[in-house]
């Protein structure tokens, strides 16, 4: 079973987190699942950014991402050649070494 490592993050994972995860799952998924309360404010459809992520290992294992999430990404704060959305990023057979960025943007909760 192949792990996701998070690195540490001050609000979410202060000390971070090593968890085993089930080929296909999103890595949203396994996140939420361990505690791990990382914004999605779409609700996992594919139409905002707050659930972006970096994946620092393991990057190449996952399958490529769609226009439809590229073009997410490309408004995503602190954008890097290995961000995903995490609700669009499904584990496959390698470990994964995953940082969640400081900040996301979320036009909903920005714009009141």
């Amino acid at each position: 079973m192949p792990k996701i490592i998070f690195l540490p993050h001050q609000e979410l994972c202060p000390d971070g987190l090593v968890v085993e995860a089930e080929k296909g799952e999103t890595i949203l998924d396994v996140a939420l699942k361990n505690a791990i309360n990382i914004e999605h404010a779409c609700e996992k459809s594919c139409a905002c950014t707050t659930c972006h992520i970096v994946v620092r290992e393991g990057f190449d294992s996952l399958d490529e991402s769609d226009e439809l999430e590229d073009d997410m990404l490309d408004k995503a704060w602190g954008l890097e050649p290995e961000s995903r959305l995490s609700c669009q990023a499904c584990v496959d057979n390698e470990d994964l070494v995953v940082e969640i960025p400081k900040y996301t943007v979320n036009m909903v909760s920005e714009n009141h």
